[in-house]
This record gives structure tokens, sequence and C-alpha cells, in this order.
């Protein structure tokens, strides 16, 4: 579904009279990512996990390489095909407190995609409320959250109305970057959960960003450590977890706090 081949992204940084040398964030990665298949990129603050997601989200235009989604080479896309292309990526984002719009209602933020993306979805009024609505329902909220505001919910239920909002396109791909990290350790455990089941009840394809390995053992099937922007080793998970071929992989590791397994 996914496929990425040699990215390498530098920052040209300085001003008019003063150049500093360019930053390569991300060298020659190389990665691919199978439809229905959870797919983990784990590295420390600073590894180039966060430029990666803006690359494949077109945020940030790589400096050499390809990004194909679906076979399609993202960078050859018109404006109007990437628009119709942005329904099916959708991502959930790390903090549940600083991504949901404090005076949208939760109604306005759930189908807020469905009006940007209303050409190609085609819903009237009264259908974006009625998705929506279904869609709260399958990340365990109810209709009668509709007509509320971000600041009436914990940032548990922020999630999972961030998460509600990423599916209401009915995405193909979910890049989901840290979207537990800044969770209590009980309520990580919920999120996680739902996360597993909503893959397995609507066939979702996961790009799981994330910096705590314990999660990425929890729920991906194969994963890229990524160390100063270059892929040091990838691999189905229980192989990288019980096996590590390289001395990155085996210091995170060691690293590691024991694995709780949500419950």
């Amino acid at each position: 579904m996914l496929k990425i081949e040699g990215l390498t992204k530098t920052f040209i940084r300085g001003g008019l009279f003063r150049r500093t040398p360019p930053v390569t964030a991300l060298r020659d990665v190389s990665l691919s990512v199978a439809k229905g298949e959870s797919f983990g990129l784990v590295g420390e603050s600073g590894s180039g996990k966060s430029t990666l997601a803006r690359c494949i989200l077109r945020l940030d235009r790589p400096t050499s390489g390809r990004i194909l989604f679906e076979g399609e080479d993202m960078a050859r896309l018109t404006p109007a095909a990437m628009r119709h292309l942005r329904a099916r990526i959708q991502v959930v984002w790390q903090d549940p407190y600083a991504s949901l719009n404090p005076r949208m209602s939760v109604h306005d933020i759930v189908t807020e995609p469905l009006v940007v993306h209303r050409a190609s979805i085609g819903l009237d009024s009264r259908g974006r409320t009625e998705r929506a609505a279904r869609i709260l329902a399958q990340v365990g909220l109810g209709p009668q959250h509709l007509h509320r505001y971000p600041h009436e919910f914990s940032g548990g239920q922020r999630q999972r109305i961030g998460i509600a909002r990423a599916l209401v396109t009915e995405p193909s791909l979910l890049l989901l970057d840290e979207p537990t990290s800044a969770l209590d350790v009980s309520v990580q455990a919920q999120v996680l959960n739902l996360l597993v089941d909503l893959q397995a009840r609507l066939g979702l394809t996961y790009f799981f960003i994330s910096h705590d390995l314990s999660v990425i053992r929890y729920i991906c099937d194969r994963v890229a450590l990524l160390h100063r922007g270059v892929i040091v080793e990838q691999g189905p998970t229980a192989a990288i977890f019980d096996a590590p071929q390289h001395a990155i992989t085996r210091t995170l590791l060691a690293a590691m706090p024991e694995v709780v397994v949500p419950g």
C-alpha cells in the first residue's frame, strides 16, 4: 500500500547574509507497508520520525527519493488528485489537547473532513451528522457527545475524538504519530486496545510512530528502527525483539522497561 524508496530530506538553514551547514534529517530511507498490517517506526527524539511523517503527508517535500501510495507517486499528483488522496490517508496526532480546536464542537470537529472532501464523499449535512454519530459509537462515545466541546472531555476521550475525526473519511491508511504518549498508562492501554479492535473490524492499515518499544511490540506486525535519519534495522516485530542485529537496537531494547500487555 505504502512504499518509500531512497527517501532523503535535507533542510537548508540560514538567512540572506548567514549560511549554516545543511541538515540531513533523513538519509536513503526505504520501507514498505502492506495493506492491513500495522507497521511501526521507532526511534529516539530527533531521529527523523516526524520528518518522515510530514513527508508522507506531503507537508514537507523530500529532497530525493519517492513515496508511492497504492502505486501512485505522490510527487507527481496534481493538487486536485492530492486533495482526493488526503481523504484516504488520515492522521492521529500526539497531543489530544493541542490537536482539537477548543472553539469547535465535537460535531464540527468530526464532520470537518467530510466538508473539506464533500466533492468526493458527497454527503449532505444530515448524512455528515449521521456518519459522525456512527464513528463516535465505534470509538466508544455516543451521540450525546456531538454538541459538547473539547474542554468537557478527559485526555483519553479527546484522543478518541481525534481517532473518530481520522476515521470519518473511511481512509485506507492511518498514520498514528505517538498517539498514546501524552496519556496516562491506564488510558494508553484503553486506546491501544481500541486501535487493535478498530483495525480488526475495519481492515485498517496503520503506520505507527513511537519512541515506546513496548507499545510497538504490542501493536505492530513489523517494525523499522530509525537512528539519526537512517533505518538501522527492520523486519518482523518478534524477530527484531528476540534477535536484534544492530547495536543501536540492542541498546534501545536494553533500556526498555518490562512490557505490560494492555488488558
